[in-house]
């Protein structure tokens, strides 16, 4: 008979040695910290002022900010608090930063960590002590069932910690209806990133996930916010919040190449070039993506290692997509680098690859459209052959975009701001979300509000 080994509770040491690891797998996977003393501070009084109100008092806070365009924050349970740039550019007063803060010490308050490991332990247990008493379709049945639940367990895990979070920033005397305010602007942008092109329904993409579908969480901090007063009540302090976001970089890090329209520049790797018309991008760790509008169309960027003696269209050929077309195949030179390009089918989409050696990495353009054309064929091909070597004077005179705040005046309206903003995609809609204007709002005269530049 086989001995089940349950697991043991961890020591002081282990645990500090897994924070340790957790906080700097955290760095790598969020760019790293975003040094700014001033905005830093700022959170901490926040998160002060919260924490004093909160029914831990005791617990003391690090806050740590993310150079990360993602709109995400985590605390871990030893009081490390995570909040990346992206998520602070994107609230507009302290009430909107405060319902996030304090959500994050719910789950602290709550335990949520510490339940969480609980839960993965006893799906773990369950499944060794069903393959023990040899029923392995026994064992997987539990094992599943018990993700279920903590998948499950962990969406209440969210409901609670916003329930929670409400009442924390109610008590510290600032607005309870920052949360709704904020996870309306997260719902906002979030659907403006995906560029109108999920597919079936977007609450679909958060069954199963560890947080709610962000309508179901609106919904949720608003009826908790009506239990501690009406709209209007308790403090946002928009103005000094806004000051401590001029300047802020936005969006991608300067180390990770910028999007600018259609244009993609990478001044470290000193290359750009231009989507085709209609495209919006949008730059991530593992490639530049573009979708069309309307979709029917996309594209990926990526850069892969591929041997010097391996010929650009041997390696098109080599099986790492299926279907190309031998007879497709053609070599030739894009701007002086060695290139290669072939046509793929699939069952709904037709796919236009190609390959240019850059010195010692070769980059993949993969075009997919659902209807072929001579118009999409030649708008492929000119978006490949943009591709090109920056100079040294260009890759110098790129600069990030940052947060810029202005004051509103007269005759202003989102559509004359926007010629004051740089080059970014579907800039209106962009202006309002980020400054929390409806569809059809306008600024009003002597407002503050946030434009991009570079």
């Amino acid at each position: 008979m086989r001995q089940v080994s349950l697991p043991q509770t961890p020591s002081q040491d282990e645990l500090q040695v897994a924070t340790d690891r957790e906080h700097a797998r955290i760095l790598a996977s969020y760019g790293g910290l975003y040094e700014d003393a001033r905005l830093t501070a700022m959170l901490e009084r926040v998160a002060d002022r919260l924490v004093a109100a909160s029914e831990r008092p005791d617990l003391r806070y690090k806050i740590v900010i993310l150079n990360s365009p993602a709109i995400n924050a985590f605390a871990l349970p030893n009081g490390q608090l995570y909040v990346s740039r992206g998520l602070v550019a994107l609230a507009n007063d302290e009430a909107e930063l405060a319902s996030v803060l304090a959500h994050e010490m719910a789950h602290v308050i709550a335990r949520h960590a510490a339940i969480r490991e609980d839960q993965a332990r006893q799906s773990v247990t369950i499944a060794s002590v069903a393959e023990v008493l040899g029923d392995p379709q026994l064992g997987a049945l539990a094992l599943a069932k018990s993700k279920l639940a903590l998948a499950s367990f962990s969406r209440a895990q969210e409901f609670e910690a916003d329930g929670i979070g409400v009442g924390i920033a109610a008590r510290a005397g600032l607005d309870p209806y920052g949360a709704v305010r904020f996870l309306t602007a997260m719902q906002r942008n979030a659907d403006l990133k995906a560029n109108q092109n999920s597919e079936g329904d977007s609450r679909f993409r958060d069954f199963l996930s560890s947080h709610p579908a962000t309508p179901d969480r609106v919904s949720n901090a608003l009826a908790n916010a009506r239990q501690f007063s009406g709209p209007g009540a308790g403090g946002r302090s928009r103005a000094e919040y806004l000051s401590h976001l001029d300047g802020l970089v936005y969006g991608e890090d300067p180390n990770e190449g910028f999007v600018r329209g259609r244009r993609f520049i990478h001044p470290k790797l000193a290359f750009t070039f231009l989507a085709p018309p209609g495209f919006g991008l949008e730059n991530t760790a593992q490639a530049v993506l573009g979708i069309k509008d309307g979709g029917g169309q996309a594209l990926r960027l990526d850069v892969v290692p591929v041997p010097a003696e391996q010929s650009l269209g041997d390696y098109l050929r080599s099986g790492w997509i299926e279907n190309v077309d031998p007879r497709s195949i053609e070599q030739f030179t894009v701007n002086g680098f060695p290139a290669a390009g072939a046509v793929a089918t699939g069952e709904q989409w037709a796919f236009h690859l190609y390959a240019l050696r850059y010195g010692s990495d070769v980059y993949r353009f993969i075009f997919a459209s659902k209807q072929r054309s001579l118009e999409s064929d030649r708008a492929f091909r000119e978006a490949v052959s943009s591709f090109r070597r920056m100079s040294l004077k260009e890759a110098r005179e790129v600069r990030p975009l940052r947060i810029k705040i202005v004051t509103v005046k007269t005759g202003d309206t989102v559509q004359s701001l926007t010629h004051r903003m740089a080059a970014v995609d579907k800039p209106a809609e962009r202006l309002r979300i980020l400054n929390g204007l409806g569809a059809h709002e306008q600024p009003k005269p002597g407002e503050q509000i946030k434009l991009l530049v570079e």
